[in-house]
C-alpha cells in the first residue's frame, strides 16, 4: 500500500505547485497570509504618543495643559494637531464625542469646520483664477446668482470684494432668518433691500449668506456644483477622505462629535450646512491637518505658492479678532479671500475660526515658519481658541518678548468646577 501512496503524494504535490504557479503568473495574486516583519513606516504613523513628539515646542507641557482644559465642565471633546517646520509633529484627542455615551474622541472622529470652510472657498477661487477660469476682479453682475445688493452694488462689487466681506451689508445680515429655516437663495434676493452698514466696497462687514454666493459663482466657473468642484480639485488630490459637505457628511461617519452646551447635547440643525462655501465642511483632525499642510505650501501641485499668496493676501482691514487679551495681542487684522491675517509679536499669521451651535474650530499658522495649529471641539466654549497661540509661543521660545507674553492656557482665574 505504501509504495502506491508515495507516488500519489508526489503527484499531488506537483499538481498543487503547478496550480499555484498558474495562479501567480496567469491569474490574480494568491491571498496567502503574510507575517508582519516590520512596523509601519514612521511617516505613516500619526504622532499620537509622547515618544513621537519632537521639535521646538514643549509638547509634553502643552498636552498636559490641554488635558486640564478639556477636563473642565464647559468642554466635551477636542482634537488638536500641530505642524512644525512643515512636519506633522503632534496629533492628540481628548474627551468624548457624546457625554451621554462616553464614546472617546479619536483621530478619526469627524467634527464641523463651521466658518473655517470660508478658506476652502477662497483657496478654490485663487486656484481657478490662476488657471484662467475665473476673474476675481469681475463685478458680481457678470454671474448668474441669487444675490441682490442695495444701491446697484452688483455692478460695483467684485468677487474678491464679496469674498473679503466688502458688500456694505450689516454684519451677519439675515443669519437669524436662516436659523429660522428660511431658504438661503431667497434670503440672498432679499438682501437687495437690506440695511447697509457702510457704502458697498468701503468697509469690512462679516457675512455668511452673502458670502455663500461664492458657491454659485465658483460652481459655474468649474462647470459643476461647488461641493463637487472642491472634492475633485482640492480634497481628493490632498487625500482628505473624511472631508465632506452637509449634515450627512458629519452623521454618516463611523465616529462623529455631537454638539454640546455644557452637559446638554444639542439638536443638530441644518441651517448653516446649507451655505457650503461659508460653513459647509466636516472632517476629522487628520484631514484638517492635511489642509493645514497644503496652506503651508506642502502640495504645490494642488495649491501653488502664487495661489496661496492670492488667497491669503489681505484685501481689507477689519476690526479686532476674538476678544480680551487675545484681541489686543493680534495687530493689523485684515481679511483676504476667506482668510484672516494679523501680526502676532511681529510675525504675520494666517487663519480662520468657526462657530456654530455646539461646535468650534480654528486654524492658525505662520507661513514663514511653516508652522501651524488646527483644533476642533464639540462645545461652545471659546477658551480653546487660545491653543494655537500657546503652541506658537512655545515654538518662538526665547525670541518671544517675555514682557508681553501671556499664559494663554492659564485656568487659575476660572471658578472651580462643581463636583
Amino acid at each position: 500500500m505504501g509504495r502506491y501512496l508515495v507516488p500519489l503524494f508526489g503527484l499531488a504535490a506537483m499538481l498543487l505547485v503547478g496550480w499555484y504557479g498558474y495562479r501567480a503568473f496567469v491569474q490574480e495574486d494568491i491571498p496567502l497570509p503574510l507575517t508582519e516583519t516590520a512596523e509601519a513606516a514612521p511617516q505613516d504613523r500619526l504622532p499620537t504618543l509622547p515618544d513621537d513628539w519632537h521639535g521646538k515646542i514643549d509638547y509634553l507641557s502643552l498636552d498636559r495643559r490641554i488635558a486640564a482644559l478639556v477636563a473642565r465642565p464647559e468642554m466635551a471633546g477636542l482634537a488638536v494637531a500641530i505642524v512644525e517646520d512643515s512636519e506633522l509633529r503632534f496629533v492628540q484627542t481628548y474627551g468624548v464625542t457624546d457625554k451621554r455615551s462616553g464614546e472617546r474622541v479619536t483621530p478619526q472622529t469627524v467634527f464641523r469646520w463651521a466658518s473655517v470652510s470660508k478658506g476652502v472657498a477662497g483657496s478654490l477661487a485663487a486656484k481657478l483664477s490662476e488657471e484662467g477660469a475665473l476673474d476675481l476682479d469681475a463685478t458680481l453682475n457678470r454671474w448668474q446668482t441669487s444675490l441682490m445688493l442695495p444701491r446697484e452694488a452688483m455692478s460695483q462689487i467684485t468677487l474678491a470684494q464679496l469674498m473679503s466681506h466688502q458688500t456694505g451689508l450689516t454684519k451677519n445680515a439675515y443669519d437669524r432668518k436662516l436659523e429660522d429655516g428660511e431658504s438661503p437663495g431667497l434670503l440672498r434676493t432679499r438682501l437687495g433691500t437690506a440695511p447697509l452698514q457702510c457704502m458697498p466696497g468701503t468697509c469690512h462687514s462679516y457675512q455668511n449668506i452673502a458670502f455663500d454666493t461664492a458657491s454659485e459663482i465658483l460652481g459655474q466657473a468649474a462647470d459643476t456644483i461647488y461641493a463637487d468642484a472642491v472634492q475633485v480639485q482640492l480634497f481628493e488630490p490632498l487625500g482628505m477622505d473624511s472631508a465632506r459637505f452637509g449634515m450627512i457628511g458629519l452623521t454618516a461617519a463611523d465616529s462623529w462629535a455631537r454638539p454640546h452646551r455644557g452637559n446638554e447635547v444639542r439638536t443638530l440643525v441644518e441651517s448653516y450646512w446649507r451655505l457650503p462655501a461659508a460653513a459647509g465642511v466636516n472632517s476629522n483632525i487628520v484631514d484638517m491637518t492635511r489642509w493645514l499642510r497644503a496652506q503651508l505650501g506642502a502640495n504645490e501641485n494642488v495649491l501653488s505658492v502664487s495661489a496661496l499668496e492670492l488667497a491669503h493676501n489681505p484685501l481689507v482691514k477689519t476690526g479686532r479678532v476674538y476678544g480680551g487679551d487675545l484681541a489686543r495681542a493680534l495687530a493689523e487684522p485684515s481679511y483676504g479671500l476667506g482668510w484672516r491675517s494679523f501680526t502676532y509679536h511681529g510675525r504675520r499669521l494666517i487663519g480662520h475660526s468657526g462657530a456654530v451651535d455646539g461646535y468650534r474650530a480654528t486654524i492658525i499658522f505662520d507661513p514663514a515658519a511653516r508652522t501651524g495649529v488646527v483644533a476642533m471641539w464639540n462645545s461652545g466654549w471659546g477658551m480653546p481658541f487660545r491653543i494655537p497661540f500657546a503652541a506658537l509661543d512655545s515654538y518662538y521660545g526665547s525670541a518671544l518678548d517675555s514682557q508681553s507674553a501671556i499664559d494663554w492656557l492659564d485656568l487659575s482665574d476660572l471658578p472651580l468646577p462643581e463636583p
